[in-house]
């Protein structure tokens, strides 16, 4: 249990827009002086990913900040901004004792060496926090995914990678598949949340006839035809106009909280009746038809951080992660920061650190189209 007073006083932040490396981590340590805590998380853009390295060197030399995480996403998010497209950094340090967290690194295997090397610390950690930072290019990026979530018992909260860069993402010099940090919720209170940002328009449809990725009957009815039951004349003569809007979702099973994973149509054939999805699908397995919408985005993100408000009631936040997928931001939302502002508006002024990734990852799986949060009281 957390046993230690209430803490309120925050993390450091900074952030940086200079388009060299060596001048964004100068940047960065003047606006982080001297900060307190012994673990630090890196974020930057995709054209500084081949950096990554040499800046973290820097931060490490230079802040006395020992332990250190680094990713590169499509853009960053600060507490104040989100910086898409353009050059940029954004650092948060995390004041926690060292018996709060383990850094961690590896491949397809990942949990079990973890579990192995700190088989006592995870005992008592009860379901850590495992901030996850993913290369998507590895061939193996699922499966670490899902051991690291089995063989710790961890709680999962990150994304996948930029993926333009020998290495994407970094713990202390450990070029792997995945990385990251782990934090014992019984040394840090931590509350996670997860915003869709796209909606279901249909009931629970079961896939009766399906080959690969191809689903051919929904309830026994051609799947072409069950889909355009859902858009009227909307899209008849146009169905390339449903890319990038209308998607496929697969509910999570035995989740409690309607929870589902967005996946792309990615074919139509109205002659054959047919439909093709992101993934394998399997007859008998459960989907849904969802819309891409940016009022309903909006109202989840705000039922999101509303929920966060309730459960942390009037404590303090101390620091924040957030992490959003690249088609949201100013490609969903029409006005700029629509997500920092969301989450500034109902929350408060805390620091934030963030990117936009390739997939975000919460408990044990990789969602699209969502946005990810755990801030720290």
């Amino acid at each position: 249990m957390i046993t230690m007073q209430q803490i309120t006083e925050q993390f450091s932040s900074a952030t940086s827009r200079k388009t060299m490396w060596n001048e964004s981590v100068e940047e960065l340590i003047t606006q982080l002086a001297a900060p307190k805590g012994t673990v630090g998380i890196l974020y930057t853009s995709e054209d500084l990913a081949p950096f990554l390295g040499k800046m973290l060197d820097q931060l490490r030399l230079k802040t006395g900040v020992t332990d250190w995480a680094g990713a590169s996403g499509y853009g960053t998010i600060s507490h104040t901004e989100e910086i898409f497209g353009e050059s940029s950094a954004t650092v948060i340090v995390l004041d926690l004792p060292p018996d709060a967290y383990r850094v961690f690194s590896g491949n397809a295997d990942v949990g079990t060496l973890l579990s192995a090397k700190e088989t006592e610390w995870l005992a008592e950690a009860t379901m850590p926090l495992a901030i996850s930072h993913v290369d998507p290019r590895h061939p193996h990026a699922m499966e670490a995914i899902s051991n690291l979530a089995e063989m710790t018992g961890s709680f999962l909260i990150g994304g996948l990678t930029a993926a333009s860069s020998d290495s994407p993402h970094l713990v202390n010099d450990q070029k792997t598949c995945m990385s990251g940090i782990a934090v014992s919720p019984m040394k840090a209170e931590i509350f996670t949340g997860l915003s869709q940002g796209c909606s279901p328009i249909s009931e629970t449809l079961t896939v009766t006839k399906a080959q690969q990725n191809i689903i051919i009957e929904l309830d026994q009815k051609p799947a072409f035809d069950v889909l355009m039951e859902y858009f009227g004349d909307e899209f008849e003569n146009n169905l390339q106009a449903m890319a990038g809007t209308i998607f496929v979702a697969l509910p999570v099973q035995g989740s409690d909280t309607a929870d589902y994973t967005v996946r792309n149509l990615v074919g139509l054939d109205p002659e054959s009746k047919v439909i093709a999805i992101g993934e394998a699908i399997s007859e008998g397995d459960s989907i849904l038809i969802c819309r891409r919408d940016q009022k309903t985005a909006v109202e989840d993100m705000k039922r999101m951080v509303s929920s966060i408000k309730d459960r942390i009631r009037n404590k303090s936040i101390r620091g924040g992660i957030y992490i959003s997928c690249a088609a949201r931001g100013p490609n969903q939302f029409s006005a700029p920061n629509k997500e920092t502002d969301i989450i500034r508006e109902v929350l408060g002024e805390f620091p934030l650190a963030g990117f936009f990734a390739n997939g975000e990852i919460s408990r044990d799986r990789v969602y699209a189209y969502t946005g990810v949060i755990a801030v720290f009281t």
